[in-house]
């Protein structure tokens, strides 16, 4: 398997652990009868909790963006060291940004998502 393809599948497991976690925190603050429910008149979720929910939110609008490009490299035959680092800094980026996003430290958050950009970006020149 391409190591881009390796990559994509721990960018997959890094969202289903921020689904848990943001779970955990709405969990912690509205109780399980209200998340099993139909949600209607939920209060909004604070905190940790919503930060959380907001950098899974964020990585599933970001996470389908690498698996197109990803995808297209692959099939297309155009993996190189260059796709490779891209995947590379998306990914740990990622990480880098959920754990920032949790803290509440605003500017590191937006600059670590730049980052994730550039490695987007890395892997979109190689297609062009």
């Amino acid at each position: 398997m391409k190591p881009e393809l390796t990559l994509l599948v721990w960018a997959a497991a890094l969202a289903l652990v921020q689904a848990v976690v943001a779970v955990n925190g709405a969990l912690m603050q509205v109780g399980l009868p209200m998340l099993a429910g139909n949600r209607e008149g939920m209060p909004e979720i604070r905190g940790w909790g919503g930060r959380a929910a907001r950098a899974h939110r964020n990585m599933m609008e970001n996470l389908v963006l690498f698996a197109i490009l990803v995808l297209v490299a692959v099939v297309a035959g155009k993996t190189n060291d260059m796709t490779l680092l891209g995947a590379q800094v998306f990914l740990y980026a990622r990480i880098a940004y959920a754990l920032v996003y949790l803290a509440g430290l605003p500017w590191v958050r937006t600059a670590t998502w730049g980052v994730s950009v550039v490695g987007l970006a890395m892997i979109f020149l190689q297609l062009i």
